[in-house]
């Protein structure tokens, strides 16, 4: 039986709010002797910050792209690239070699060639901008195989083989190639592990199942040498995680020292309102003191149940739960959508919109500070007001901030199950 989120004695918030202090506070004397998590000049989506030990710096909005391709057209993505970048000065785009989602092979590698049509005709803002992307993590029997090969004009639906898509050195370097094709660029800002090769609960599990342990994982030296070689033909810049664990966070930093490269500069793991798990599970990891991980949210809006379009049953023509119903549908169980309402309450009372409310929140983390937030939009007027959130002066009253860590603990992290 499922239960409804309770209500537990305001006693509770304050000490939780004592814990995550929000970017309010000035950075650490250490972080600033260190150089680490600082912003350069500018304000609000301007606002560079370093991310990890890397060489770049990056707004605190990240263009995501996973639904070009698929919900948008290649003249859509171009006039979104133009707008965030050229208008608003956004400087990061994050896509993936299966994007667009949900990934068929009737569509993958569009996203990319996407971009690549956009930097063919924009060839002055390549040096201006940052692009990461991701190399697909396991599956058994994919067709992220023919995507990755130049007879297919590195495009799925122009072959028929399939395979195990893995994180092995041939793999890597046929992903990182065939993306390097399809966006028309010599280099990647930063190449990123989708997910972990080996078992790992994800994309809402929670628990770890041992009977799914599988022992052919590639181990974590043999991916860091692979992404060695990268490094060293000058193909990629900086490499990151992504779906990632503490477990291996320590494990790839390790590895990373062992081969002689750099360690990962940044983690994109989900994170939002109705998924808080990274404040308990990672957070410490990530630290500019630790690893310094700079940490990417993916779905920020859970799917875009936290625009609040969803609720009351609404179900908005072209709206990507309506046309998927049973995509990502954890971000509409009964529990999460109680959560929602009660975010949505807040919005209401500190008199901005769900969406402004959900993306203010993680932009107001200590940990964001040299972190970079994806957001994803089908429309423009979407587009604007993400980016909107992140302009100087959009805060949260400490109250309000209060009123969202009550929330969390009544009904804590929603979306995930067992």
């Amino acid at each position: 039986m499922k239960l409804p989120c309770l209500a537990l004695p305001s006693a509770f918030v304050s000490p939780l709010r004592r814990l995550a202090q929000t970017r309010s506070s000035p950075p650490s004397s250490s972080a600033q002797k260190r150089g680490l998590a600082l912003m350069s000049e500018g304000e609000g989506v301007r606002a560079t910050r370093r991310l990890g030990f890397s060489d770049m710096m990056v707004t605190p909005v990240c263009l995501g792209t996973m639904t070009w391709g698929e919900q948008n057209s290649e003249d859509e993505a171009h006039a979104q690239l133009d707008y965030a970048i050229k208008e608003r000065g956004v400087n990061f785009i994050d896509t993936a070699e299966m994007y667009p989602v949900p990934t068929a092979q009737h569509t993958q590698g569009l996203t990319e060639k996407y971009l690549g049509t956009w930097l063919a005709k924009n060839q002055d803002w390549r040096h201006k901008i940052y692009i990461a992307t991701k190399v697909a993590g396991f599956m058994a029997d994919s067709y992220m195989v023919a995507g990755r090969l130049k007879e297919n004009g590195y495009l799925a639906i122009n072959g028929k083989q399939k395979g195990p898509a893995r994180h092995d050195p041939e793999s890597i370097h046929r992903a990182c190639r065939a993306s390097l094709a399809r966006m028309q660029t010599s280099y990647i800002d930063l190449y990123q592990l989708h997910w972990p090769d080996r078992y790992v609960p994800k994309f809402g599990s929670t628990v770890y199942d041992p009977a799914q342990h599988y022992p052919t994982a590639v181990p974590f030296e043999i991916i860091c040498r692979a992404i060695k070689e990268l490094l060293d033909e000058g193909l990629i810049r900086s490499w990151g995680l992504s779906n990632e664990t503490p477990f291996g966070v320590a494990q790839f930093a390790a590895a990373a020292h062992r081969v002689g490269i750099p360690k990962p500069v940044s983690i994109q793991n989900s994170f939002s309102l109705v998924h808080r798990e990274f404040e308990q599970t990672l957070a410490e990891s990530c630290a500019h003191w630790n690893y310094n991980l700079s940490l990417l949210p993916w779905s920020p809006l859970a799917g875009g149940a936290l625009s609040g379009k969803y609720l009351e049953g609404q179900k908005p023509e072209g709206a990507r739960m309506t046309i998927w119903p049973f995509f990502q549908s954890r971000w509409l169980n009964p529990r999460c959508v109680s959560a929602i309402e009660r975010y949505k309450a807040l919005a209401d009372a500190e008199g901005m919109s769900l969406t402004t409310l959900s993306l203010a929140w993680i932009n107001s983390r200590n940990y964001m500070e040299n972190g970079s937030t994806i957001i994803g939009a089908t429309k423009m007027d979407q587009l604007k007001e993400c980016i909107d959130a992140f302009e100087e002066g959009v805060t949260l009253s400490e109250r309000t901030l209060e009123a969202i860590d009550e929330v969390h603990l009544d009904c804590r992290d929603p979306s995930q199950f067992i």
